[in-house]
Parts: structure tokens; C-alpha cells; sequence
């Protein structure tokens, strides 16, 4: 008999220490988990904090806005406009160059979180979140000076290159199809960056360019004497775009924006960038 309660003392000893070891288990199982959604809402929170990274998708030739500067370095309106944006609000900047046909997988991906370079809201207003407008722009067509070329209608049979995936060819696709139905192949040839597009320009290789002003404007300033606008196809803003959703972030981009017009620093750039044919008329957010 003593046998027996002493081996039903050793079974409840047994079954208590087991007892008490799933319960430190089941404690510590508990501590991971509340330390992990502890560092989830800590980096939800701090996406709106000094841990974000604004990543700012761009086209490094699509100069005044982003380009490669002479010391090799990317410059351009509205990488400054982005870097002093990042920092009034205490965020990482990180410039990154992209294949301007990638940039929705891009901004789906997440690789990036903005696309600022020119970037034309008007037609595209169901596919981002976009801040408020803050400059003025047209689509145009560019001839070399000497071309004989003085109209539109003049571009019949003629060769006409545009960007990839750009707001001229949306136009030229859209708005302005019968126009392009009379360039030579029925419609407009495609490169994958205006600097290109121009450099065929000048060498004969095509006898027009459709592009943003902004462009034709940097190009007349760097070439007074080689080319010409002859049309305007549409008029339309820039905008910052973000990700469907991300309405919070649209919101302060603008908002920093607006304190950077009053406070002159818009301005400040714009003339900075002025030799290059950008102006502050054109600004639009107030």
C-alpha cells in the first residue's frame, strides 16, 4: 500500500511540473506575439514618422524635372521639390531611376511608394492617388527649325516620335487620333526617353517630336536655334502619384507643397531651374 501512494504522489508530481511547463510555454508563446504585433503597429506608425522613406520613382532624361546632372549626379525641380517635401516632414528620401513602362509594377510592388517627374494626372485620375496639381503643362509638337514644317497639318507622311507610355501619346492616341493617323505609318513612333527621341530629331532620323512642354522648353533654352514648337495638343497639370489609397500621404505631400510656395521656396527653385526653361507661371498650387 505504501508502494502504491507513493507512486501516485510521483504521478501527480510528474503532472503538475508538466502542467507548470505548458504553461511557461504557453506564456512565452504569448510574449512573442504580442512583440510582434507590438513591431507591426510600431511600423504602421511609423510610416507617418521620422522611420518612413519617401522612395520617389522617376525618369532620370526627362530633364528639368529629373535628369543626370554635369557631375554625374541626379538632379532636377522636382527631386528638390521631393528631397525639401521629405525632409519638412522628417522622412528618408531615396531617388530611384526607373524604366518609366515598369513604374506601375513598380509602385504595385511597393519598390517604390511615389512617382514624382512630370508626371501628367489628367486621364489617369482612376489608376493613382494623386496630390493636388501644382504645375501647368502642355503636350506640343517640336520641328527642327530649318524643317520647313510650320503646322500640324504639315506632318502628313511625316515621322513623329514620342515616349513611351507618355501623356503625348496618350493624347496622340486619344484626343488628337486623326492627327496621327497622318503621320507616316498611321501613328507615332515610340522611344523610351525624349533625350533619344531628340537626338533622332536633330539627326534627321525623324522630323517631329511630341512631348511635354516642359521638354520642349529645356530643349529651345540648351538649342535656341535648332528646333520650334508648331502645335499645342492639350493643356493638363503634374501631380505627385501614389498608390491607390494612400490618400494620407497625397494629402501631406500637398500640404508641404503649399508651405513651401508661401514661404518662397517654390520660387526659389524655379529659378533655379530657369535656364532651363522652367517657370514659375506655371505653378499652380497655392
Amino acid at each position: 500500500m505504501r508502494s502504491l501512494a507513493k507512486n501516485k504522489i510521483w504521478a501527480l508530481a510528474a503532472t503538475a511540473a508538466l502542467l507548470a511547463l505548458v504553461a511557461a510555454l504557453m506564456a512565452g508563446c504569448s510574449g512573442g506575439s504580442s512583440t510582434q504585433e507590438s513591431d507591426a503597429n510600431g511600423e504602421a506608425a511609423s510610416s507617418d514618422g521620422s522611420d518612413f522613406t519617401l522612395i520617389v520613382g522617376f525618369d532620370q532624361s526627362y530633364p528639368p524635372y529629373g535628369f543626370v546632372g554635369d557631375d554625374g549626379e541626379y538632379t532636377g525641380f522636382d527631386l528638390d521639390l521631393a528631397a525639401e517635401v521629405a525632409e519638412r516632414n522628417g522622412w528618408g528620401i531615396e531617388l530611384s531611376a526607373i524604366d518609366w513602362d515598369a513604374k506601375d509594377a513598380l509602385l504595385g510592388s511597393g519598390t517604390i511608394n511615389c512617382i514624382w517627374n512630370g508626371f501628367t494626372m489628367e486621364g489617369r485620375e482612376g489608376d493613382y492617388t494623386f496630390s493636388e496639381p501644382y504645375m501647368l503643362n502642355e503636350q506640343v509638337i517640336v520641328v527642327r527649325d530649318d524643317s520647313g514644317i510650320e503646322t500640324s497639318e504639315d506632318l502628313a507622311g511625316k515621322t513623329v516620335m514620342t515616349q513611351v507610355d507618355s501623356a503625348a501619346l496618350d493624347v496622340l492616341e486619344g484626343n488628337a487620333a486623326d492627327l496621327a493617323a497622318t503621320f507616316a505609318g498611321g501613328a507615332a513612333q515610340t522611344i523610351g526617353d525624349y533625350n533619344n527621341a531628340f537626338m533622332q530629331l536633330e539627326s534627321g532620323m525623324v522630323d517631329a517630336v511630341a512631348c511635354d512642354l516642359s521638354i520642349a522648353n529645356y530643349q529651345l533654352a540648351a538649342n535656341p536655334d535648332a528646333y520650334m514648337v508648331i502645335d499645342t495638343l492639350s493643356s493638363e497639370h503634374y501631380a505627385v502619384g501614389f498608390k491607390q489609397g494612400e490618400t494620407d500621404l497625397a494629402a501631406t505631400v500637398s500640404d508641404t507643397l503649399r508651405e513651401m510656395y508661401e514661404d518662397g521656396t517654390v520660387e526659389e527653385l524655379c529659378k533655379k531651374y530657369e535656364e532651363y526653361g522652367l517657370s514659375f507661371e506655371n505653378w499652380v498650387l497655392q
